[in-house]
């Protein structure tokens, strides 16, 4: 593959999935900083391996895959595990409603960062792939490396163990807030 092919490939894929992918490795480590850091790693091994990319899976895929392989890398070299999960959301919304409706939002955020931040990492990660990247049961198993069963059972004892039971309806109703 020719480097100005190469360099195309790289330049869409960062201006398609950069945003995605920081607000992914913000919510696994909650560190903007770190965040940045692991995607610009993410596309840096992107880069060099894009000849061993076989096309198996989406592109998109591909790359959450190696920013949750990133983010479980950093908590491995840090023992950092316990950071507020509710500054995810206020980071990266631009506020143009009224106090009220601003009000409601960040309510309905510190609810579910509150409950996610109880939770263990696995149960976390798969929990805010789903529901916030809405990402497919499919797509989280090629992300994680594992069976399309263990996301399951890892969205289930993810909301068990927090107490969560939000039906579709009530997750469309925080997700305008």
């Amino acid at each position: 593959m020719e480097k100005q092919e190469r360099d195309k490939l790289l330049t869409n894929a960062m201006d398609t999935y950069g945003h995605y992918l920081t607000r992914l490795a913000f919510a696994l480590v909650k560190d903007k900083q770190k965040a940045e850091d692991i995607v610009q790693e993410v596309f840096i091994r992107y880069y060099l391996h894009l000849d061993q990319f076989e096309g198996r899976s989406r592109i998109k895929t591909y790359l959450y895959r190696i920013t949750v392989n990133e983010c479980r890398n950093y908590f491995k070299s840090w023992a950092i595990r316990k950071i507020e999960v509710s500054k995810l959301a206020s980071t990266f919304l631009i506020d143009k409603e009224s106090p009220e409706d601003a009000y409601l939002k960040q309510e309905n955020k510190s609810y579910i960062a509150a409950i996610l931040n109880r939770l263990p990492i696995k149960y976390k990660e798969v929990i805010w792939l789903y529901y916030y990247a809405e990402l497919s049961v499919k797509e989280i198993s090629d992300i994680l490396n594992c069976s399309s069963n263990t996301v399951k059972t890892r969205l289930a004892r993810g909301r068990k163990k927090a107490q969560l039971t939000i039906s579709e309806e009530e997750m469309k109703h925080v997700k305008k807030y």
